[in-house]
């Protein structure tokens, strides 16, 4: 007899047996699960290690130049953002082998020059896409390297947005011509900030530029280019000045703070504003005939003088009501006479302005055949009846439109628009009231009259009670159209708003001597408010309240709009400026706020909640690091004026 139990028996044993089987279960899931750590990311951009020829190399006139980096390297976008000066009117060849990035000139390499490859921030790594930023290289055909710079920053003229990827160039030659015949002298491009630095310039003076090059021929030929010039020239300087340098041990300790002389040059902070000159070929596009009393014609461009069209084949005299928006592209001919609009076929001699060959405006003489083509009506379950033909048709209203609700602003003027043009309107048919308690009162001072410069539109215009009700009524008959048509009956209900809804704000402009306007802007940067600056100050009243930014506009010809500039009037574009805070403004509030709007430098004024080009690496602010990170645009604290209460 054995003196042992069996194995399946002994106790623990299942529980051994378990603990093993957890442990290997445990020990798989771990190694199909895990991942082994690939190490801290790679930040570093690439590192030159050398080149063929070496840097600021003399006397070179061969036309490849080779670059090798400590790791494998991309070129991002070479023909954007690779530029060579001075510039090549045949397009380089540009590759990328490996650790090797590769130039070759096919233009004819020019004597005593110095050759600069500006790469901006092209050449990155192959893993982590990491940007070598800044990076240029030069060489001289001659026998010394020109070593000056001028750097700046560009912006758009209308709203002070960054303009990213435009080239800024240079002339020796001072001619406001040069810019319109020859190409750039030297040249950079702007990166995503907006900034340029124009390298390795040579002793003299020089005229500044930028441009928005569509036909890559290096000047201003085209007129739908945006560009961008100053009036001023530039004597590029350089002076050496102390710079420390800190070397850190770790993230968080200094080992060593160097001391060096390194140079510094001038002008550094050239501001450029680009615009756009909204130049446009005018020629006639097309016209439209949807309904048979009323043709339309559209023009390309805005035209000084409106067509001037002789009827052929129907009674020419007054053949027609004109309608036309303020920039005379777009103009509407209703048709009067029934001799006219009953013809499905319209024969008229026009005469008209366009652009010829030489970009320049000649009258032009055209022959045109307006034709209406009726649209097919769907006979689909339609009635029969007996009675069709003897039945009366039914009248034909002018229609009017009401383009205010049930709520209206203050000091708002409701507007009615006719879909024709109003021959005539009783007046006494129109009436006004005002609910009194129970009651609704007449109304006796109050206009009823057509907006200039919008057709078929009228305005109700009246000295509202604050939060009152009103009743519009246009009684039926009360207006005629050109045809004959009368209109139905209309009413409006409508409340006006109380005045303690709204805010007021008084602008107290700093620094404005000429004619300017204020704008109020949303937080997409549209205008949402517009004043005029009078004796110092722009008054808004009856504002909504909410966040409000602020653009101010040097209105030169006092016209009351952002006017762009043009090269060959030498006129600059209007000067905008941005108050760098946000406005906020309660109900019932008054706000009283100065605003020096040369306190700040124009490339840090546009609060950098609305600025719409934002770079790539700033555009979110999630990470603690860029929360703690003061961005090139950032905004002004938040400025209130104070309030008093009504």
């Amino acid at each position: 007899m054995s003196l042992h139990r069996p194995l399946r028996n002994r106790p623990g044993k299942g529980l051994a047996i378990a603990l093993i089987f957890f442990i290997g279960l445990c020990c798989y899931s771990c190694a199909n699960m895990g991942r082994p750590g690939g190490g801290p990311k790679d930040e570093t951009p690439p590192v030159l290690k050398k080149s063929n020829p070496p840097i600021g190399t003399l006397h070179y006139d061969k036309n490849k130049i080779t670059l090798e980096f400590d790791e494998i390297v991309q070129i991002e976008n070479p023909n954007e953002k690779i530029i060579i000066s001075p510039p090549q009117t045949q397009m380089p060849q540009i590759t990328s082998l490996g650790r090797t990035v590769s130039f070759v000139l096919n233009d004819s390499m020019k004597p005593n020059t110095t050759y600069t490859i500006d790469c901006g921030d092209a050449i990155v790594d192959n893993n982590e896409k990491n940007k070598l930023a800044g990076f240029s290289f030069y060489f001289s055909t001659g026998d010394h390297i020109d070593t000056l710079e001028m750097s700046g920053i560009l912006l758009n003229a209308s709203d002070l947005e960054p303009v990213s990827n435009m080239l800024v160039g240079i002339y020796a030659q001072l001619a406001d011509t040069a810019f319109t015949t020859q190409p750039f002298l030297r040249m950079s491009r702007t990166d995503e900030y907006g900034r340029f630095t124009v390298r390795n310039i040579a002793e003299g003076t020089y005229r500044i530029f930028a441009l928005k090059d569509g036909n890559r021929n290096y000047f201003f030929d085209n007129a739908t280019e945006d560009i961008a010039y100053l009036d001023s020239v530039f004597t590029p300087t350089v002076t050496m000045e102390w710079h420390n340098d800190t070397i850190w041990a770790d993230t968080s300790t200094i080992d060593t703070i160097v001391t060096s002389l390194q140079p510094h040059y001038f002008p550094d902070h050239i501001v450029l504003r680009a615009f756009n000159e909204n130049y446009k070929a005018s020629y006639f596009e097309k016209f439209d005939r949807t309904d048979r009393r009323k043709i339309t014609l559209y023009f390309s461009a805005p035209q000084d003088s409106l067509p001037h069209i002789t009827p052929l084949n129907f009674p020419a005299e007054e053949w027609a009501i004109i309608e036309k928006n303020p920039t005379n592209d777009t103009i509407t001919y209703w048709l009067r006479d029934s001799l006219a609009y009953n013809n499905d076929s319209l024969r008229i001699a026009a005469q008209y302005f366009r652009t010829d060959t030489l970009q320049q405006l000649s009258l032009y003489n055209d022959t045109m055949l307006w034709v209406y083509r009726e649209r097919k009506r769907s006979t689909r379950n339609r009635k029969k009846s007996n009675d069709s033909d003897t039945l009366p048709p039914p009248i034909e209203f002018m229609a009017i439109s009401n383009r205010s609700g049930s709520t209206i602003d203050y000091y708002a003027s409701p507007a009615y628009i006719f879909d024709q043009p109003v021959k005539h309107l009783d007046s006494l048919a129109v009436h006004l009231e005002r609910k009194v308690d129970t009651l609704w009162v007449p109304v006796d001072e109050y206009s009823f009259l057509p907006e200039p410069e919008q057709p078929r539109t009228y305005r109700l215009r009246n000295k509202w009670v604050s939060g009152g009700e009103y009743r519009f009524t246009l009684d039926s008959l009360a207006a005629e159209n050109i045809y004959g048509n009368p209109t139905n009956t209309l009413i409006h209900n409508f409340k006006v708003r109380a005045i303690e809804e709204y805010s007021n704000l008084l602008v107290r402009t700093i620094g404005i001597t000429g004619p300017a306007f204020v704008e109020l802007l949303n937080n997409t940067d549209q205008p949402v408010y517009k004043a005029r600056v009078k004796n110092g100050s722009a008054l808004f009243r009856y504002v909504n309240p909410g966040t409000y930014y602020m653009r101010l506009c040097l209105d030169d010809n006092d016209n009351g709009v952002w006017d762009t500039g043009n090269y060959q009037e030498k006129r600059q574009p209007e000067k905008v400026f941005y108050y760098p805070g946000s406005l906020s403004l309660r109900a019932n509030w008054d706000v009283d706020q100065s605003w020096d709007v040369y306190a700040t430098p124009i490339e840090s004024q546009k609060p950098y909640e609305i600025v719409k080009n934002k770079p790539k690496d700033v555009q979110t602010d999630t990470q603690a690091e860029e929360e703690e990170q003061t961005p090139i645009y950032s905004n002004q604290p938040t400025l209130t004026g104070g309030r008093t209460s009504r």
